[in-house]
C-alpha cells in the first residue's frame, strides 16, 4: 500500500543519488493519486469554468438488449456557470485587491514592489482552490507553486516533517505529456538540484545542487560570469499559505454548483428540443419494441414515416409536454441564493444603488467580512514567515474595498468634523471617494492655501 512521502523519507535516501531519484518518481506518482492533488485539479477546472461533472455527462438510452448507448437525438448542451470563479475572485480582490501595506517604507520594495502584490494574489487563489499553495522566495521576488498543474503550469509535491508538520522539502515537476521529457527540481534546505528524464532514458542531473543565494563576479578580460560564493536562507525558502482549515473552498459547495449547472443545462436542452415530445401509435398492436424504435428513428431522421400495414383506423399522434420553464427558473434562483450563502459571498443584487443605507450595505458585507477575517489571518501568517526569512521586522496591513452610500458616508464625516482632526476628515472623505492615494497631494495643497490666506491677513493688518 502506497503512502504519501515525507521529509523523513527523503532523509533516508538522500545519500544515494540513484535511490533519491527513484524516491522522487515515487513521490510524484503518489502525489498524483492523493486527495490534495485531486481536489486541487477539480477546483482548478471549476475556476476555469469547466465543471467536470457536466462536461463528462452523457445522455444514454438502453437498447433492446438492455445495453446503455449514447442518445444520438437528445440535446446535450453544457452550460457551466462562472459562480465559483466569481466567489474566489471576490474574496481575493476584497482582501488583497488594494495591495498589502507595511509600516516601514522600504519593506514593500524589498519584497519586490507591485510584483509582490500580484504574486500574493495568485498564491491566495491557489490556496483557496486547493486548501494550500506555496510561495518560493527566489532571491528578490516571490514565485507561486501549486499542488496540481492547473492551466499547464508545473506542480509541486510538498514533503512535510512527520513530527511537526513543517514544510521541509519539495519536488516541482513539469511534463507536457508522457512522451515528452519530465523536468524535476528537488528543493532542500541546503539548496536545489535540477533533473530531467527523457523518454526511454534514465534520470540525469541537469544542474548539480547549488545554494539559493549566489554571488557572482564578471571578469573584465573574458567577460565571463563566475560564481564565487553561495549561501542559503536560515530556513526553507518555500512557505505554505493555507486556507482556513487547510481546506479547499470547493468542499461543501461542489454539489450545489453541480445542481445549478445541471438544471441550467437541462432547461436549455428542453428549449433546444422544442418541447418534450412523445408519440402514440393507434392500432399498431402487431409492432414490437424493435419496430417502435425503428419507427421513431425513421421519424426523427427524415421527419416522414409511412403508416402502411397497420390495422384499419391506424393513426399516429404527437403529444407535447411543455418544459417547466417557470419552475426551473424558480429552482435556479433558489440554488443561486444557496450558493451565495454557502460561499459567504456578497450578492450585489441585494444592494440597490442610491436607495440602500450605509447600515444595510455594511450588513450585506458581514458574511464576506467574516470569511475574509479568517483568511486574512492565514495570509498574515504567510507574510510574517516570509519577512522572517528575509530578515525584516514588520507587519502587513490590508485595505478592503467596499461599496458605500457616498452621500451618507460623507455627511456622517462632516457632521462629526468638529470632533475630529482636519487630517482625519480629509483622509476619510478621500477614502470614500476612492482617492486616498492623493492624500499627500491634497494636504500639501491645503497647507499652501492656508499659508497664502495667512499672508494676506497679515498684510491687511499692517496696512
Amino acid at each position: 500500500m502506497s503512502t504519501i512521502k515525507t521529509y523523513q523519507d527523503l532523509l533516508e535516501v538522500v545519500e544515494n543519488e540513484k535511490t533519491k531519484q527513484e524516491f522522487m518518481l515515487a513521490a510524484i506518482s503518489e502525489h498524483k493519486s492523493s486527495r490534495l492533488y485531486r481536489v486541487s485539479e477539480a477546483a482548478g477546472l471549476y475556476y476555469r469554468h469547466m465543471n467536470p461533472t457536466i462536461m463528462n455527462l452523457q445522455k444514454v438510452v438502453y437498447n433492446m438488449l438492455g445495453k446503455a448507448e449514447v442518445d444520438p437525438y437528445a440535446a446535450n448542451n453544457k452550460v457551466p456557470c462562472r459562480y465559483y470563479f466569481y466567489f474566489i475572485t471576490q474574496e481575493v480582490q476584497y482582501l488583497l485587491g488594494n495591495g498589502v501595506s507595511f509600516a516601514e517604507e522600504g519593506t514593500k520594495d524589498m519584497l519586490g514592489g507591485p510584483g509582490f502584490d500580484i504574486a500574493l494574489q495568485k498564491l491566495a487563489i491557489g490556496a483557496l482552490n486547493a486548501g494550500q499553495a506555496y510561495g518560493f522566495w527566489n532571491y528578490d521576488h516571490l514565485e507561486v507553486f501549486n499542488a496540481s498543474p492547473n492551466g499547464g503550469e508545473p506542480a509541486f509535491v510538498p514533503l512535510f516533517d512527520e513530527e511537526n508538520g513543517a514544510l521541509r522539502a519539495g519536488i516541482r515537476y513539469w511534463q507536457v505529456d508522457s512522451s515528452k521529457p519530465l523536468r524535476m527540481t528537488l528543493y532542500e534546505e541546503d539548496g536545489y538540484t535540477e533533473y530531467i528524464r527523457r523518454e526511454n532514458t534514465d534520470i540525469t542531473i541537469m544542474q548539480e545542487k547549488r545554494p539559493y543565494i549566489l554571488t557572482t563576479v564578471t571578469t573584465e578580460a573574458t567577460d565571463e560570469t563566475v560564481i564565487y560564493e553561495g549561501k542559503n536562507y536560515p530556513s526553507f525558502p518555500i512557505i505554505p499559505l493555507y486556507n482556513t482549515n487547510k481546506q479547499s473552498e470547493l468542499i461543501g459547495g461542489q454539489e450545489t454548483l453541480d445542481a445549478y449547472d445541471l438544471m441550467a443545462s437541462q432547461m436549455v436542452n428542453n428549449i433546444d428540443e422544442g418541447n418534450l415530445i412523445y408519440w402514440v401509435l393507434k392500432n399498431y398492436g402487431g409492432m414490437d419494441d424493435i419496430d417502435d424504435a425503428n419507427f421513431l428513428r425513421q421519424l426523427r431522421t427524415t421527419r416522414v414515416v409511412h403508416a402502411d400495414g397497420g390495422s384499419a383506423g391506424s393513426d399516429v399522434d404527437a403529444h407535447t409536454v411543455e418544459a417547466p420553464v417557470a419552475a426551473n427558473e424558480t429552482a435556479l434562483e433558489r440554488l443561486r441564493t444557496q450558493l451565495f450563502e454557502d460561499f459567504m459571498a456578497l450578492d450585489t443584487k441585494n444592494i440597490a444603488s442610491g436607495a440602500t443605507t450605509a447600515t444595510q450595505i455594511k450588513a450585506s458585507y458581514e458574511p464576506l467580512n467574516a470569511k475574509c477575517n479568517l483568511f486574512e489571518g492565514c495570509v498574515t501568517d504567510f507574510i510574517l514567515g516570509l519577512l522572517k526569512l528575509v530578515g525584516v521586522e514588520d507587519a502587513p496591513t490590508y485595505t478592503r474595498s467596499i461599496l458605500v452610500n457616498k452621500q451618507e458616508e460623507i455627511q456622517n464625516v462632516i457632521t462629526a468634523a468638529q470632533y475630529l482632526s482636519d487630517e482625519y476628515v480629509t483622509s476619510k472623505i478621500l477614502e470614500v471617494n476612492g482617492d486616498i492615494d492623493k492624500l499627500d497631494e491634497v494636504q500639501a495643497q491645503k497647507a499652501a492655501g492656508d499659508i497664502a490666506r495667512y499672508s494676506v491677513e497679515e498684510e491687511y493688518v499692517e496696512e
